[in-house]
């Protein structure tokens, strides 16, 4: 026991020292954000801007302006940038900052995602502190980003808000009855008509290339298109080609996944995630956001042995995030506890893919906010309630920096940031190898390069632990060590193979040098 927790020290002092000894030039930026998350070495951070760095002295929730509290701003969110520097964290998405619609409104600040216009930032992000305009102060926030080695991405909008419905209808579908259309349940929200596959809505798309003028002129250097099935594989080839001249490492990420089939309204277009990947998208979500659903360990390795095969399917390389938990997800808390938590921690950092973690995730918010629903005290919209949904970030209302109490998840995130950084050339270039476990519920999957493997081991059944075998082939237990980073449990190897106790939802890592298992 003792040798296994000294290796483990030598491990992480090993990663800490490899992340550490990263160098950013500061003085010069040069976009190379396509390169980093076309080799699945992207940490990102999402964080709404209007609460990041939110000023709640009284802690009741809620920014009280009459008293002098202070809401996020691009200005205040610098204080926060080496906090997410030293975390690893090397890219950060920004939720949207465009002004967003107060008429028909849901929540008192309006959602971010109810665009009122595509071509100008959100009076709500610029600080009343300084005589600076808005436009310069986003600049700064992405330039001292860049000073410290982070790239910014920044989320356009896939609809549009009532106020723009009431002052540019032509840019809307209509349904029979001539009325806008109201996607899924999104009522605060109207769909737009970016046209079809064979002629786009140019109206529309002019609205779009000012968004990408905008943002390329402020610095950022890529876009994730929200709700990107909406729009035609057509709009978005012209629209990420128009970037790709200004700058040919600008980065496309589109919210769609291999699992939704359906467009959001039956007046909507849509684009399944492969016509949008031909159409130029770097990557895309997946379906990882679908862990806490699955039961059987086969569904989780069947999805990435699935991502890993995009990678030479098309003329340009294409991969995926972890979308285990986004600002659209239920606190990972509040599905089945903390070692879920740490589950998505670990698979975010030992997959060929990009990690991704929305801002509060790492410390263990649940996203509560006992305000929410309540009638306000105060809007700014038309809305008289804090509207909010259970569980995940607000980003409709003037609200608290998200951000919970557990400092081991804190703990995990950060090694295993660091990790990630360490191991990309084998998560990267390494063959994936499934193992046949004696229980259906666990998977366990390595990957190996350059005799080198990452070797893990995981429970879905969230509260059944779980006795498991299964063979490492041509492991010996006598000549090689077992690294572990992340263990509760010590395992049990003899000749090759691998036995373990797994406690509910709980996830082991380990680094096994000088170990390659071949195809």
């Amino acid at each position: 026991m003792k040798k296994i927790l000294r290796l483990f020290f030598v491990a992480a002092l090993f990663i800490y020292t490899a992340g550490c000894s990263l160098a950013e030039d500061k003085n010069v930026w040069v976009n190379n954000l396509r390169s980093i998350f076309l080799n699945n070495s992207a940490i990102i951070y999402g964080i709404n801007l209007r609460t990041f760095n939110a000023q709640d002295a009284n802690k009741n929730g809620l920014i009280d302006f009459d008293e002098n509290e202070e809401s996020g701003t691009f200005l205040n969110a610098i204080d926060r940038l080496d906090e997410l520097k030293n975390r690893g964290i090397n890219t950060i998405h920004l939720l949207p900052i465009t002004p967003v619609g107060t008429t028909k409104a849901l929540g008192t600040a309006g959602s971010l995602y109810a665009a009122s216009d595509f071509k100008s930032l959100n009076p709500q992000l610029g600080s009343d502190k300084t005589a600076l305009s808005i436009e310069y102060q986003a600049r700064k926030f992405i330039t001292e980003a860049h000073k410290r080695g982070i790239s910014v991405i920044v989320d356009l909008p896939s609809m549009g808000s009532y106020n723009l419905y009431m002052t540019r209808p032509e840019l809307f579908v209509k349904d029979k009855s001539g009325q806008p259309v109201i996607p899924v349940d999104w009522t605060d929200t109207r769909l737009l008509d970016a046209g079809t596959e064979s002629e786009i809505n140019h109206n529309v798309f002019m609205e779009y290339k000012g968004f990408v003028d905008m943002v390329i002129g402020l610095g950022a250097d890529g876009i994730r298109a929200d709700v990107a099935s909406c729009k035609p594989a057509k709009f978005w080839k012209e629209l990420i080609d128009y970037s790709r001249k200004k700058d040919n490492q600008f980065l496309w990420l589109a919210e769609a996944s291999d699992s939704w089939t359906k467009p959001v309204h039956e007046e909507a277009v849509y684009t399944p995630y492969d016509k949008l990947l031909e159409a130029g998208f770097d990557g895309f979500y997946g379906s990882f956001f679908n862990l806490k659903d699955w039961k059987n360990g086969k569904e989780l390795t069947d999805h990435l042995l699935f991502i890993k095969s995009l990678y030479n399917k098309y003329p340009d390389r294409k991969t995926a995030i972890g979308s285990f938990s986004t600002h659209d997800e239920l606190s990972p808390i509040l599905i089945n506890g903390e070692p879920f938590s740490e589950m998505i921690i670990w698979l975010n950092a030992t997959m060929p893919i990009n990690s991704y973690a929305i801002d509060g995730f790492p410390t263990g918010d649940n996203y509560i906010y006992f305000w929410a629903n309540k009638k306000a005290d105060k809007t700014f919209t038309d809305d008289e309630y804090y509207f909010a949904h259970r569980g995940k970030m607000d980003i409709f209302n003037f609200s608290r920096r998200p951000g919970g109490r557990s400092m081991n998840l804190s703990e995990q995130y950060d090694a295993a940031n660091r990790f990630k950084l360490y191991m990309a050339p084998v998560l990267n270039n390494g063959d994936i190898h499934i193992f046949k476990t004696s229980s259906s519920s666990v998977f366990a999957y390595a990957i190996s390069y350059s005799k080198q493997t990452v070797l893990v081991v995981g429970n879905l059944n969230s509260r059944v632990q779980q006795e498991v075998e299964f063979k490492l082939p041509k492991f010996d237990a006598e000549s090689k060590m077992l690294m572990p980073l992340k263990l509760i449990n010590v395992p049990h190897v003899e000749k090759n193979k691998f036995k373990t106790t797994l406690y509910p939802a709980e996830i082991q890592v380990y680094m096994i040098e000088d170990y390659e298992i071949k195809k």
